[in-house]
């Protein structure tokens, strides 16, 4: 959640480029070095460069290594959501450029899904908008309503392409650190704190159907006076477990989303029609049974508890403490308990999470995902002895895992 209140070459400067390289050639340097100093990267994105899912998921590529990073589910999809698209990609129309803001019949269904959760109707057209996924619709609202030197709060853990985005817009990030699944009480404190300084929410809702047992998930647009200052994001590959879709829509007022629309049409344009008539047609059957176990908004939490709870019992066994998430799926442990040898990693300046993940990804073939990725330089430390584990994957997976846990408890203890 965020609450927020280069030179062209012309034809005339050509003879001058051209004696450049000729005098480059002359000293006896190559073009390509020449070059290299003359572009470099734009200012905006100075220190940005280093990404936790590059670096880690490189490490994790080796087939041997049981992936427990990533948000990478491993479980089947919804067979019906593969079966829809399908059909639709024997069909010729459905293969072209649709709707740059969102595919007709997705936004209609996207429209009718959440008018059951709010108070009122919202416009497919002028109230929704289909990204390139939950980033699309990150990038879409920090750069169409954050202007530079705006002050953004952050929730710190935060997921890691924030602070990135707000600084890429020359806006300056506060983090707080705070707690993940809100009560109404604690959101009713934020959406006050919002009317009262007159401040723009950007709510990140990608694990809205994914809340356990004694939790609500309460989506803050619908709180008195939030609707018009609220854009709520959401993602096709959270819903229905298929990240490789990279769709995600963004839901507010339309005097905020025709913003959001001025940056897609002048950047990625569009997305995939194959791939958003599928989702279209799979949020209709769920839409029509909502209130039946079998629907997946249903069915995939139900399931992801059990697995959540396997993997509590098991971090528990060998003396760790994880922490009980009542929502999403990845659970968090402190592994300093573990008093693991980690001299030998090259990079000490490193945080000691990342340091221990990449000792157990080489030495154990098990891979997870520091937590101080996910946190600001000033509360790295406080979150360096947490790694993240990832436990949307099929029973043999979960299996491999414990095995390796298990092994690893024996020789230690």
């Amino acid at each position: 959640m965020f609450l927020a209140r280069g030179r062209l070459c012309t034809l005339g400067s050509r003879p001058k480029f051209l004696k450049t390289i000729c005098a480059s050639k002359i000293l006896g340097l190559s073009t390509s070095a020449k070059m290299s100093l003359k572009f470099k990267n734009a200012k905006r994105i100075e220190g940005l460069d280093s990404n936790v899912w590059i670096e880690f998921t490189k490490l994790a590529a080796d087939p041997s290594v049981v992936n427990l990073g990533q948000g990478l589910p491993d479980i089947s999809p919804p067979v019906y959501v593969k079966e829809e698209l399908s059909k639709i990609a024997a069909i010729d129309s459905l293969n072209q450029y649709t709707r740059g803001f969102g595919h007709p019949s997705l936004v209609k269904a996207l429209s009718c899904l959440y008018e059951k959760f709010y108070q009122n109707q919202i416009n497919p057209n002028k109230e929704i908008l289909v990204t390139v996924g939950a980033y699309g619709s990150l990038f879409n609202a920090i750069q169409g309503l954050i202007d530079e030197g705006d002050e953004v709060i952050v929730i710190v853990p935060f997921y890691d392409c924030y602070e990135p985005m707000v600084r890429m817009a020359g806006a300056i990030p506060v983090f707080i650190p705070l707690r993940s699944v809100y009560t109404k009480e604690e959101l009713q404190v934020i959406a006050d704190l919002c009317i009262k300084y007159d401040t723009l929410c950007i709510s990140d809702e990608v694990y809205e159907w994914l809340v356990y047992t004694g939790n609500k998930h309460f989506k803050i647009a619908t709180f008195p006076g939030m609707w018009e200052r609220t854009i709520t994001i959401g993602s096709a590959g959270k819903t229905f477990s298929v990240t490789g879709w990279k769709l995600g829509w963004s839901i507010g007022p339309k005097h905020l989303i025709k913003h959001l629309q001025t940056v897609q049409q002048n950047t990625v344009y569009t997305c995939a029609t194959p791939l958003q008539e599928a989702l279209a047609q799979a949020l209709w059957i769920d839409i029509k049974r909502m209130d039946d176990p079998e629907c997946y908004f249903n069915s995939l939490p139900k399931e992801l508890e059990v697995k959540r709870n396997r993997m509590v019992h098991l971090l528990e066994s060998v003396g760790l403490k994880p922490i009980v998430p009542d929502g999403g799926y990845f659970i968090i442990a402190d592994v300093s308990l573990l008093d693991t040898d980690l001299s030998d990693m090259k990079n000490s300046n490193e945080p000691y999470d990342y340091k221990f993940v990449k000792w157990m990804t080489k030495n154990k073939k098990l891979s997870a995902i520091p937590v101080s990725a996910f946190c600001n330089a000033e509360t790295k430390l406080q979150f360096e002895k947490f790694v993240r584990f990832c436990f949307i994957k099929k029973d043999s997976t979960l299996d491999a895992a414990e095995e390796i846990i298990k092994a690893w408890s024996r020789l230690k203890f």
